[in-house]
């Protein structure tokens, strides 16, 4: 059992204005090389929505939800938000949190799955904020387990399917949910090489890793709940995992395939309509907006696919008692078989295994809530 002092919500950031786009795209992408015109590239997507994030109002209606759940439980912890890349930074909060009296922190990663850039670079930049701040010996920061499949996480989903589906059958006469509907479940590519090692090697997840299998599993769970009372027994609504926002050179092999390859291809097959599951996102940010709400919806429209997009949890009750639900696990010491998890793979681990979600070109940097390297 912990006492901790504070939770810390960590979230990625992201603009809050237009001259705030280039810094900040800089601050998410340095020490990788990225060209200015490449960075220019990924502005306009900001600039569209006049250099503005949905991501930094999402955490405070995150952070205003945890709160009231937690008085509302009489829980006496407050809630801190820090992110990775633009205002409020970690390391400013984390000073701020320890002038307040807190040394212990419970962290809530804005990101539910294992790879490198959703779980080992959250850990990572916690060590680099208390080695900015000198505060690695006085402040001790633990991290919530990865929730993909913690119930709070997948209702909402499930949910969203549901009323996906229900949308469809009104809006498309005479379609037949069965034959002529594909449900895809979209989240961020990220390099081959990183999702291959994402989670634990001695699991054997194989060429997708932890990444892909998680978001497999939970698709099963989402449409085996979702899905019968749209179908006859012995029948499925079809489905797949596609991934979208890539953004590496095209020498790098990356998760496949893209979502607006994945439409492209539905027409031949039969396909009328498809449902939009943002499946790989807490909430809905920057990806969400353009790359599904934007590109993706273009695309289903140039094939003369009907679409529905369904919404991410963001603020659902679910997900709030779930979060804090995953905080109360680590405060009270809850045994493995009595913490929820919806699919084999879990429950996940608490303390992050050895060289788990390794960044192949960037090697191992210090990282906290796992066990080194």
């Amino acid at each position: 059992m912990t006492a901790y002092d504070a939770i810390l919500l960590a979230g990625f950031g992201g603009p809050e204005g237009q001259d705030d786009v280039i810094p900040f795209l800089r601050n998410v992408t340095r020490g990788r090389g990225i060209p200015e015109a490449r960075l220019e590239e990924v502005a306009h997507h900001y600039r569209h929505f006049n250099g503005v994030s949905p991501i930094n109002n999402q955490n405070r209606a995150l952070k205003a939800a945890l709160e009231a759940e937690l008085a509302g439980r009489g829980i006496n912890l407050p809630v801190i938000w820090g992110n990775r890349n633009w205002d409020p930074y970690l390391a400013d909060v984390i000073t701020d949190a320890h002038a307040a009296g807190h040394r212990r922190l419970i962290a809530i990663a804005t990101s539910a799955y294992s790879s490198y850039s959703s779980c080992r670079q959250y850990r990572e930049d916690f060590a680099q904020a208390l080695a900015a701040t000198g505060l690695e010996d006085e402040v001790h920061i633990d991290k919530v387990r990865q929730f993909f499949d913690h119930p709070g996480f997948v209702l909402p989903f499930i949910e969203g399917v549901t009323q996906g589906l229900t949308d469809v059958a009104a809006a498309v006469p005479g379609i037949d949910l069965a034959t002529e509907v594909e449900v895809l479940f979209a989240t961020h590519s990220i390099p081959s090489t990183d999702a291959a090692r994402s989670g634990p090697a001695e699991r054997g997840f194989g060429d997708g890793g932890a990444y892909a299998a998680q978001h497999r599993a939970v698709a099963e769970v989402v449409m085996a709940a979702a899905t019968p009372s749209f179908v006859d027994a012995g029948t499925a609504v079809s489905w797949q995992l596609v991934y979208q926002s890539r953004s590496g050179p095209p020498t790098m092999p990356w998760l496949e395939p893209d979502i607006n390859d994945a439409i492209a291809d539905l027409p031949a097959r039969g396909i009328r309509a498809v449902v939009i599951v943002p499946l790989g996102f807490v909430s809905d940010h920057m990806e969400v907006l353009w790359d599904l709400d934007n590109e993706a919806m273009e695309t289903a429209g140039e094939h003369g696919l009907h679409a529905v997009r369904v919404p991410t949890p963001g603020t659902n009750p679910a997900y709030v008692t779930g979060l804090v639900d995953l905080v109360m696990e680590r405060v009270n010491d809850v045994p493995d078989d009595e913490r929820p998890a919806l699919t084999e793979l879990g429950p996940w681990y608490d303390v992050c295994r050895p060289g788990c979600c390794e960044n192949v070109r960037l090697g191992f940097k210090p990282a906290l809530a796992g066990i080194a390297p």
